[in-house]
Protein backbone atom coordinates (compact mmCIF):
# COMPACT_ATOMS: atom_id res chain seq x y z
CA UNK A 1 0.00 0.00 0.00
CA UNK A 2 3.07 2.38 0.74
CA UNK A 3 4.38 2.31 -2.41
CA UNK A 4 0.98 2.42 -4.74
CA UNK A 5 0.12 6.14 -2.67
CA UNK A 6 4.41 6.60 -2.97
CA UNK A 7 4.19 6.63 -6.69
CA UNK A 8 0.45 6.74 -7.91
CA UNK A 9 1.27 10.22 -8.83
CA UNK A 10 4.40 10.08 -10.05
CA UNK A 11 5.62 6.48 -11.43
CA UNK A 12 2.88 5.75 -14.11
CA UNK A 13 6.06 5.31 -16.39
CA UNK A 14 8.42 4.65 -14.39
CA UNK A 15 8.92 0.95 -14.89
CA UNK A 16 7.95 0.78 -18.99
CA UNK A 17 10.64 -0.30 -21.02
CA UNK A 18 11.96 3.03 -22.37
CA UNK A 19 13.43 3.81 -25.71
CA UNK A 20 16.74 1.76 -25.96
CA UNK A 21 19.84 4.04 -26.18
CA UNK A 22 22.26 2.99 -28.93
CA UNK A 23 24.25 1.12 -25.85
CA UNK A 24 22.54 -0.20 -23.40
CA UNK A 25 24.25 -1.15 -20.15
CA UNK A 26 24.50 -4.24 -18.96
CA UNK A 27 22.39 -3.96 -15.43
CA UNK A 28 23.52 -6.70 -13.46
CA UNK A 29 24.91 -6.65 -9.88
CA UNK A 30 28.47 -4.55 -10.45
CA UNK A 31 26.18 -2.06 -12.48
CA UNK A 32 23.54 -2.54 -9.52
CA UNK A 33 25.99 -1.88 -6.99
CA UNK A 34 27.63 1.05 -8.84
CA UNK A 35 24.29 2.55 -8.84
CA UNK A 36 23.31 2.78 -5.21
CA UNK A 37 26.94 3.91 -4.73
CA UNK A 38 26.80 6.57 -6.75
CA UNK A 39 23.33 7.69 -5.66
CA UNK A 40 24.31 7.37 -2.24
CA UNK A 41 27.46 9.90 -2.61
CA UNK A 42 25.51 12.28 -4.29
CA UNK A 43 22.62 11.79 -1.86
CA UNK A 44 25.24 12.76 0.99
CA UNK A 45 27.26 15.40 -0.24
CA UNK A 46 24.13 17.48 -1.52
CA UNK A 47 23.44 18.22 2.47
CA UNK A 48 26.01 16.60 4.78
CA UNK A 49 28.06 20.27 4.88
CA UNK A 50 25.10 22.56 5.78
CA UNK A 51 24.57 24.52 9.14
CA UNK A 52 21.56 23.33 11.10
CA UNK A 53 20.17 26.95 9.87
CA UNK A 54 20.29 25.46 6.19
CA UNK A 55 19.18 22.13 7.01
CA UNK A 56 16.18 23.54 8.32
CA UNK A 57 15.43 26.46 6.07
CA UNK A 58 11.50 25.60 4.43
CA UNK A 59 11.30 27.76 0.62
CA UNK A 60 7.79 28.09 1.37
CA UNK A 61 5.08 26.86 4.56
CA UNK A 62 3.94 24.29 2.95
CA UNK A 63 7.33 23.43 1.59
CA UNK A 64 10.03 20.69 2.74
CA UNK A 65 13.47 21.72 4.53
CA UNK A 66 16.68 19.99 3.26
CA UNK A 67 16.92 17.84 6.50
CA UNK A 68 12.70 16.95 6.08
CA UNK A 69 13.67 16.06 2.58
CA UNK A 70 16.89 13.91 3.73
CA UNK A 71 14.58 12.39 6.46
CA UNK A 72 12.04 10.94 3.70
CA UNK A 73 14.55 9.81 1.31
CA UNK A 74 16.08 7.56 4.73
CA UNK A 75 12.79 6.55 6.05
CA UNK A 76 12.27 4.83 2.11
CA UNK A 77 15.87 3.43 2.33
CA UNK A 78 14.54 1.25 4.79
CA UNK A 79 11.32 0.53 3.57
CA UNK A 80 12.79 -0.51 0.41
CA UNK A 81 15.10 -2.59 2.26
CA UNK A 82 12.05 -4.48 3.92
CA UNK A 83 10.13 -4.83 0.94
CA UNK A 84 12.66 -6.50 -0.72
CA UNK A 85 14.17 -8.75 2.17
CA UNK A 86 11.00 -9.91 3.59
CA UNK A 87 8.33 -9.83 0.77
CA UNK A 88 9.81 -9.95 -2.97
CA UNK A 89 12.77 -12.77 -2.01
CA UNK A 90 10.32 -14.56 0.15
CA UNK A 91 7.79 -15.29 -2.54
CA UNK A 92 8.35 -18.25 -5.01
CA UNK A 93 11.16 -17.68 -7.43
CA UNK A 94 9.30 -17.68 -10.60
CA UNK A 95 12.17 -17.39 -13.86
CA UNK A 96 9.38 -17.57 -16.68
CA UNK A 97 8.32 -13.87 -15.44
CA UNK A 98 11.57 -12.75 -16.78
CA UNK A 99 10.58 -11.36 -19.98
CA UNK A 100 7.98 -9.16 -18.51
CA UNK A 101 10.36 -7.39 -16.96
CA UNK A 102 13.26 -7.34 -19.19
CA UNK A 103 14.24 -3.89 -20.29
CA UNK A 104 12.52 -2.26 -17.71
CA UNK A 105 15.33 -0.76 -16.04
CA UNK A 106 15.99 1.93 -18.81
CA UNK A 107 13.04 3.16 -17.86
CA UNK A 108 13.12 3.16 -13.56
CA UNK A 109 16.56 4.93 -14.22
CA UNK A 110 15.01 7.73 -16.37
CA UNK A 111 11.29 8.39 -14.84
CA UNK A 112 12.11 8.33 -11.30
CA UNK A 113 14.57 11.05 -10.82
CA UNK A 114 12.13 13.32 -13.47
CA UNK A 115 10.54 15.79 -11.03
CA UNK A 116 8.69 17.51 -13.61
CA UNK A 117 5.85 14.97 -12.97
CA UNK A 118 4.80 15.75 -8.98
CA UNK A 119 4.06 13.00 -5.94
CA UNK A 120 2.82 12.96 -2.45
CA UNK A 121 4.48 10.93 -0.23
CA UNK A 122 2.06 8.95 2.02
CA UNK A 123 1.82 9.46 5.57
CA UNK A 124 4.18 7.17 6.87
CA UNK A 125 7.39 8.66 4.51
CA UNK A 126 6.87 11.83 5.84
CA UNK A 127 9.01 13.47 7.68
CA UNK A 128 8.49 14.42 11.98
CA UNK A 129 11.94 14.44 12.94
CA UNK A 130 12.64 10.94 13.54
CA UNK A 131 16.10 11.80 13.91
CA UNK A 132 17.41 14.56 15.89
CA UNK A 133 20.93 15.59 14.17
CA UNK A 134 21.65 15.61 10.57
CA UNK A 135 24.84 12.64 11.47
CA UNK A 136 22.56 10.57 13.43
CA UNK A 137 19.87 10.56 10.03
CA UNK A 138 23.82 9.85 7.78
CA UNK A 139 24.77 7.16 10.07
CA UNK A 140 21.19 5.53 9.87
CA UNK A 141 20.58 6.09 5.75
CA UNK A 142 24.80 5.04 5.54
CA UNK A 143 23.62 1.59 7.47
CA UNK A 144 20.43 0.97 5.23
CA UNK A 145 22.37 1.45 1.93
CA UNK A 146 25.27 -0.50 2.59
CA UNK A 147 22.50 -3.27 3.75
CA UNK A 148 21.03 -3.05 0.12
CA UNK A 149 24.17 -2.64 -1.57
CA UNK A 150 25.24 -5.91 0.05
CA UNK A 151 22.22 -7.66 -0.68
CA UNK A 152 22.46 -7.10 -3.96
CA UNK A 153 26.43 -8.55 -4.05
CA UNK A 154 24.92 -11.57 -2.08
CA UNK A 155 22.19 -12.26 -3.85
CA UNK A 156 22.28 -11.94 -8.10
CA UNK A 157 21.53 -13.16 -10.05
CA UNK A 158 18.92 -15.02 -7.75
CA UNK A 159 17.19 -11.35 -6.93
CA UNK A 160 15.98 -11.93 -11.02
CA UNK A 161 13.92 -14.81 -10.11
CA UNK A 162 11.58 -12.79 -7.65
CA UNK A 163 8.95 -10.70 -8.46
CA UNK A 164 6.50 -8.20 -6.82
CA UNK A 165 3.63 -6.32 -9.26
CA UNK A 166 3.17 -2.93 -7.39
CA UNK A 167 0.54 -0.81 -9.23
CA UNK A 168 1.36 1.66 -11.01
CA UNK A 169 5.08 1.07 -11.60
CA UNK A 170 4.01 -3.06 -12.57
CA UNK A 171 5.69 -6.08 -11.93
CA UNK A 172 9.32 -5.77 -11.11
CA UNK A 173 12.09 -8.03 -9.66
CA UNK A 174 14.14 -7.76 -6.16
CA UNK A 175 16.76 -6.50 -8.37
CA UNK A 176 14.84 -3.70 -10.49
CA UNK A 177 13.07 -2.64 -6.73
CA UNK A 178 16.23 -1.56 -5.21
CA UNK A 179 17.40 0.01 -8.16
CA UNK A 180 13.85 1.85 -8.22
CA UNK A 181 15.62 3.03 -4.14
CA UNK A 182 18.32 4.14 -5.92
CA UNK A 183 16.94 6.75 -8.65
CA UNK A 184 14.10 7.49 -5.48
CA UNK A 185 16.96 9.07 -4.09
CA UNK A 186 18.65 10.44 -6.78
CA UNK A 187 14.97 12.38 -7.46
CA UNK A 188 15.45 13.87 -3.97
CA UNK A 189 18.80 15.06 -4.10
CA UNK A 190 17.66 16.87 -7.14
CA UNK A 191 15.13 18.66 -4.63
CA UNK A 192 17.74 19.19 -2.22
CA UNK A 193 19.30 21.44 -4.37
CA UNK A 194 16.59 23.27 -5.65
CA UNK A 195 16.00 24.10 -1.48
CA UNK A 196 19.57 25.46 -2.04
CA UNK A 197 18.98 27.22 -4.96
CA UNK A 198 16.39 29.25 -3.39
CA UNK A 199 17.00 33.09 -3.34
CA UNK A 200 16.35 33.52 0.42
CA UNK A 201 18.64 30.27 1.35
CA UNK A 202 21.03 31.07 4.07
CA UNK A 203 24.54 31.98 3.28
CA UNK A 204 25.78 29.61 6.18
Amino acid sequence: PLLLILFVSCWALAADKADKPAATPKYDAKFGEKYLKDTEKNFLDSFNHLSDAQLKFKPAPDKWSVMEVAEHVTKAEDMFNQMVTEQVMKSPADPEKAKQVEGKETGILEKVPDRSVKAQAPEALKPTGQWKTKDELIKHFKETRAKNIAYIKDHYPEMRQHFMDQPPAGLLDAYQWLLFQGAHSKRHTAQIEEVKADPNFPKK
